[in-house]
């Protein structure tokens, strides 16, 4: 583990407890090089399935890509980051038990569809409208009547 102020090899662990989650164990490092501390988590490294792009390339799973188109679609709306995790968590989990070595994009983007649905229809339709490339205003008007009509439904 190198320093990030010197970039020395040489620390030693000062503390090590679980991480407020529970997912990965938090360790308080001191460089022996400067002397400065600083903290480094562990992590699980969980078997993925690699995702299928539409272009048929095939690109490692990351969840910085979900969290990042997330965020873009629930700016400036009353969502929480920690609402925002849960998703990308939940999405993740899903694509862990994924039945297969390879997973279609499609699927891993009308899931984040489903779960933006019933978190907030603002960040819903954002999020549709770039992952469908929505071209004018009629495909808006369509995706906001199949939201409607969806919200209907759940409230009868």
């Amino acid at each position: 583990m190198k320093c990030p102020f010197c970039a020395s090899g040489e620390n030693k662990v000062i503390d090590s407890r679980l991480s407020k989650d529970g997912d990965a164990i938090r360790r308080r490092r001191e460089c022996i090089s400067c002397g400065k501390r600083f903290t480094t988590y562990e992590f699980v490294e969980e078997v993925l399935p690699m995702v299928v792009k539409k272009d048929g390339r095939r690109e490692p799973f990351d969840r910085t890509k979900i969290r990042t188109g997330i965020k873009k679609a629930c700016q400036k709306r009353p969502i929480s980051i920690d609402a925002i995790e849960s998703i990308v968590e939940r999405i993740e989990q899903s694509c862990q038990e994924y039945q297969g070595k390879e997973i279609p994009a499609s699927v891993i983007g009308e899931r984040v569809m489903r779960e933006l649905q019933d978190l907030d229809g603002v960040a819903y339709v954002r999020f549709a409208s770039v992952y469908r490339e929505f071209r004018d205003v009629s495909d808006f008007m369509e995706e906001l009547k199949d939201l409607l009509s969806v919200k209907k439904d759940e409230s009868k």
